[in-house]
């Protein structure tokens, strides 16, 4: 789910486009579970989602980058210049 990597940090994300609103909503299947209120249109949900996520771990943009799953709802990022229990602890998980 999160693992330490030379450049930063790798996460596995899951995704629930289409939701009342943006939010954390936990983990599932060694994932942690997003849900967005953008729709899964011409990489809206995917904008939406590294722009929540460097929101909530207080890095720029640029610092995510969405290594897989641009068009599914599990998606691996990466995230620089973090540690993995600086990302745990700012996602309380």
């Amino acid at each position: 789910m999160i693992q330490q990597s030379e450049t930063g940090v790798t996460i596995d994300v899951r995704v629930i486009p289409r939701a009342r609103k943006t939010e954390l909503a936990g983990t599932r299947q060694d994932a942690i579970l997003v849900r967005l209120a953008a729709p899964p249109v011409d990489g809206a949900a995917n904008q939406a989602l590294l722009r929540f996520l460097a929101e909530i771990l207080s890095v720029p943009m640029r610092a995510i980058t969405l290594v897989s799953g641009e068009k599914g709802r599990e998606k691996r990022l990466t995230i620089a210049g973090l540690r993995a229990a600086d990302v745990r602890a700012r996602l309380a998980l």
